[in-house]
């Protein structure tokens, strides 16, 4: 929102200087009817009493720069406030709309105040009054009595930097999310003297003051006089930005001591433009307001917004506010990554400045110090002739951002959406090379390699590289520059339900009830598309986020076929997102492909803690590094090996090279790399080979690697893991009656040693590498490579112990992505064919148990109907083969009697089972009706509703209750159906 509007209402704030803290009903305009502080849509709004402002103020305002392509409104909407479209004042420098403008994107049409005009310019902007005493007073001025209007926060800042407006937004949404209302200023933006005097009067209508502080801010009038106003209304709240209160000393500032202020010191107060003890009054202000200490120094962002947020909503008295952040605080700190991080990342400082340059567009801190290193290129003695051969975006880029160390100069970029692809285009960066044969038609365009700064990054690579491990060091490293990482799987089955689950850290509802209209009817692709967008809509908000899809699968949801860009927000927004993927491209995306770790890094990786290997080790090493085909999952598994046991690289390798490779019928991209990597394979015999020799012949660890490929590709509970691993079936039935005895005998005691066995094996699986640790307690996780590994070696009735594992163990609400893979074997998904065969008594508790739990779950919770109603239809065809098997006549001699009678079908020989089958498929024909009922889908319901009808009426009878129940649900379909069909939709 522009600064016309700005003036307009500020136009009615209140004559007096005295505050109290606002009302509840103000910070419920601010937060959701005024356009002016938190719209929530680009439609332009204005309230009756800022028309009636408008009308009290006839001055028209002068064109200023303006803020930005997106913020700038309607011109048919401005027609209807009162005044011409062409004197409305398009503002850079104050603005507290959801979108605060990016000041490096200004058009270079509009000239931009410089430090060095601030002492000839301040005059004429600011006037302070002074008391009889010389002390600082606010500005009296004469407000119309049209309204009234106070702010719960006035922030200032000085300063285009792209790290500082980036805080400076965060703050403000992240406040207004909060139902705190703000104004956001950067009053040294501005030329137009009416424009100074609305901003003072903001300040003077606030509860409190907030001035973010950087190193140029001792330079400027502006936030001098802020903190001087707001210093002496005791109301001050400072934000060290890029320094700490230790560093902001009069003493120490003009005598330029200390680091800080080795090259500017003393010119600081110079600069100012105004009276040194002015200047010394406003620094010495910030000692009496240190009891905030808020510092957003080296990166610390997060920390220093929720305490700010926290502190502020306190003195406001908003308890309610400090509670509900202290519970998303402790939610965050528990469930914000899936991975602990690895102490003992090795390498890959090149990529994570990359991917820190493509993200944010700038570097910072050690990165820049890395980035520059590695990236470094000999000096050459034609550096013109040189620079014109560096024809890629990503050597220009890098050029431009060597030379100038800023974002001046750097070209527009437009971005193009679809719904079936995005193109990315930089209007000036398409070169052109002509073939040495030259012709007209010789030239050919050559694409934008990567484009920077515009949020979204994407890593590329072999299973088992190191992708996953790149970003969550990029995560850890870089997590307090967003409100929150969300990590979301992106295989193909599950990403759709793993994005729907970060409604509980944005705070959404996503329900049914909440995503229908009840002013008409949406279908079951509307409602799931309004979860997604209410999600979405968070994610584009001013709160930056940072969204990591660790292994997207495919660019199409698995489901419906549709594009995961539509999940996405927008980019080149606040949240970034980023991507590791085994596809060569992503959305028209140019990836970072990762590559192998360096000789070094690879050979500290082998060795471990052991670093004193002879030479001849050493080579062997080198071998065992080319075999295992230098992935990093080979060699941290070597490298645990030569840790945990005493053996040499020599024995390893001769051990490795005589373990019997298993043959294999590979098929699927996702197998390329097991296909190719036999070595890899004997290593992993090798470890099994170890786990069977440390625990006997059927190693709990080994048999947890086994079944670990049937779950899902997410954390696993250890204790459901183990129990799937007891359930696999052993060769030997002698052996199993005696264990079964030993159990029976020692059942005291099961509980305590299974745990401590439990225990045993995960840690062995930890140490070794073949699993991961997770942040939750009792969870692990395995690599994909191990899965699809697992799932070829596993021996029979692997996966029908995962079943029942699940089925008799797991929790809806916190393994419910385990179940979706319990479906997935049980019913035969897009052609997929059936994995498990269940018995008619196992398949009644499965459906009663669990299917209907889990579709009702996903249909009301997440707005998954699809999904929902395909699990319910195929349980419906499982349902009915089991039921026309049990009709099927059966040829049993023990039932046969003298008499030689007719042969018997298992539903005569047990009617009661037949019954419940026959009454569960009525239970899902009646379920599916009443979905179909939430989808206007009236046709459909009305058909499943009178099959199952039929069937209670046939075993219950007409009076029973479920059979009422149904007739209800039959009642209002057909009442429904039938004004569907006599008013029918235009």
């Amino acid at each position: 929102m522009d600064l016309g509007d700005n003036s307009d209402r500020l136009g009615s704030l209140p004559t007096t200087t005295c505050r109290t803290m606002s009302s509840s009903s103000s910070v419920f305009f601010s937060a959701n009817q005024s356009p002016f502080f938190s719209p929530r849509s680009s439609t332009c709004q204005l309230s009756d009493s800022a028309r009636f402002d408008t009308q009290c103020d006839s001055t028209n305002l002068s064109a200023d720069p303006p803020s930005s392509s997106s913020g700038i409104p309607d011109p048919e909407c401005l027609a209807n406030v009162g005044f011409p479209f062409s004197d409305v004042s398009f503002t850079a420098a104050a603005c507290v709309s959801s979108d605060f403008p990016k000041f490096d994107h200004l058009s270079s049409s509009y000239g931009h105040m410089q430090d060095k005009d601030y002492s000839g310019s301040i005059e004429k902007h600011r006037k302070p009054i002074r008391g009889h005493d010389g002390s600082f007073s606010p500005v009296p001025v004469s407000l119309p009595s049209c309204g009234q209007r106070s702010y719960d926060l006035y922030i200032g800042l000085h300063g285009r930097k792209p790290s500082l407006l980036r805080f400076a937004n965060w703050l403000r949404a992240d406040l207004e999310v909060q139902g705190m209302s703000c104004f956001l200023s950067d009053r040294a933006r501005f030329r137009n003297s009416r424009k100074h005097k609305l901003i003072e009067r903001a300040m003077d209508v606030s509860s409190f003051g907030v001035v973010i502080l950087t190193r140029k801010s001792f330079r400027n009038p502006y936030t001098i006089e802020e903190l001087r106003y707001f210093s002496s209304k005791k109301n001050l709240v400072p934000i060290y930005f890029d320094l700490n209160p230790g560093d902001c000393l009069v003493r120490d500032i003009v005598e330029r001591r200390g680091e800080l202020w080795e090259k500017n010191g003393g010119e600081l107060w110079d600069s100012y433009g105004g009276l040194e003890k002015e200047w010394k009054e406003a620094v010495n202000g910030l000692v009496r307001a240190n009891e905030w200490k808020l510092e957003a120094q080296d990166g610390c962002w997060r920390d220093c917004i929720l305490r700010a947020v926290t502190l502020l909503a306190m003195r406001l008295g908003r308890r309610s506010v400090v509670d509900r952040l202290t519970k998303w605080r402790e939610k965050v700190d528990k469930e914000e990554f899936p991975f602990l991080r690895n102490e003992n990342f090795i390498g890959r400082k090149k990529e994570l400045s990359e991917l820190e340059f493509i993200l944010f567009g700038d570097i910072s801190g050690e990165s820049e110090r890395d980035y520059f290193e590695l990236k470094a290129r000999p000096k050459r003695k034609n550096l013109a002739k040189w620079r014109s051969k560096s024809n890629t975006l990503e050597e220009r880029c890098r050029e431009w951002q060597w030379e100038s160390g800023s974002q001046k100069g750097k070209e527009p970029v437009i971005w193009k959406e679809s719904e079936k692809e995005i193109e990315m285009q930089s209007t000036e960066r398409q070169h052109y090379q002509r073939s040495r044969g030259g012709g007209r038609n010789s030239r050919r365009k050559r694409s934008a390699k990567f484009v920077y700064g515009k949020g979204i990054a994407c890593v590329t690579g072999d299973s088992g590289i190191g992708k996953t491990e790149l970003l969550l060091e990029f995560a850890y490293r870089y997590h307090q520059r967003y409100k929150m990482v969300l990590w979301i799987g992106g295989e193909s089955r599950y990403i759709r339900q793993n994005y729907l689950n970060l409604w509980s850290f944005l705070d959404v509802d996503i329900g049914v009830e909440n995503c229908m209209d009840k002013r008409q009817m949406k279908i079951f692709e509307e409602q799931e598309e309004a979860a997604i967008s209410r999600v979405r809509k968070e994610l584009m908000r001013n709160i930056p986020f940072l969204v990591v899809i660790d292994n997207l699968e495919s660019e199409k949801d698995w489901w419906d076929r549709k594009l995961v860009m539509d999940l996405l927000p927008r980019f080149g927004g606040e949240t970034h997102i980023l991507i590791s993927t085994r596809l060569p491209r992503v959305m028209n995306l140019e990836p970072l492909k990762l590559s192998y770790l360096s000789g070094v890094e690879a050979m500290s990786l082998m060795q471990g803690s052991i670093k004193d290997y002879p030479i001849a080790e050493i080579d062997v090493l080198r071998v065992i590094e080319e075999k295992v085909g230098r992935l990093t999952l080979g060699l941290a598994i070597v490298g645990a090996i030569l840790s945990e046991l005493p053996i040499n690289p020599s024995r390893l390798l001769d051990t490795i090279n005589r373990m019997p490779s298993r043959d294999f019928s590979w098929s699927g991209r996702e197998a390329h790399s097991l296909r190719k990597n036999t070595f890899l394979l004997q290593l992993l015999e090798v470890c099994f080979s170890i786990f069977d020799h440390a625990d006997g012949p059927r190693s709990l660890a080994t048999r947890m690697v086994q079944v670990c490929g049937w779950f899902a590709p997410a954390a696993i509970p250890v204790s459901l893991l183990a129990l799937a691993a007891h359930k696999i079936p052993e060769k030997h039935k002698g052996t199993r009656f005696w264990r079964k005895l030993f159990r029976s005998l020692t059942c005291g005691f099961s509980s305590y040693y299974s745990k401590r066995f439990e225990s045993e094996a995960s840690s062995m699986l930890l140490r070794f590498n073949i699993a991961r640790s997770s942040t939750k307690q009792g969870y692990v996780h395995f690599n994909e490579l191990i899965r699809i590994y697992a799932r070829k070696r596993g021996v029979t009735g692997v996966s029908h112990a995962v079943v029942q594992a699940v089925v008799s163990r797991a929790s809806l609400s916190h393994h419910s992505e385990h179940i979706w893979a319990v479906c997935f074997l049980l019913f035969g998904f897009d052609n997929d064919p059936t994995v498990v065969e269940l018995r008619v008594s196992e398949l009644l508790y499965v459906v009663k148990e669990v299917i209907l739990p889990l579709a009702i779950r996903t249909f009301m919770v997440f707005s998954r109907c699809t999904a929902a109603l395909e699990l319910l239809r195929l349980c419906t065809d499982a349902l009915e083969a089991a039921e026309q098997a049990f009709v099927t006549p059966v040829d049993k001699w023990l039932d046969k009697s003298l008499c030689w009678r007719p042969v018997r079908t298992n539903a005569q020989l047990n009617p009661c089972l037949w019954q419940e089958l026959a009454l569960s498929r009525a239970t899902v024909l009646e379920t599916r009706a009443k979905l179909m009922l939430r989808g206007g889908q009236f046709d459909l319901g009305d058909d499943l509703i009178r099959k199952a009808i039929f069937i209670r009426n046939s075993i219950c009878g007409e009076d029973h209750p479920d059979t009422v129940s149904a007739r209800e649900t039959l009642s209002k379909l057909t009442r429904l159906l039938a004004d569907v069909q006599t008013h029918p939709s235009p």
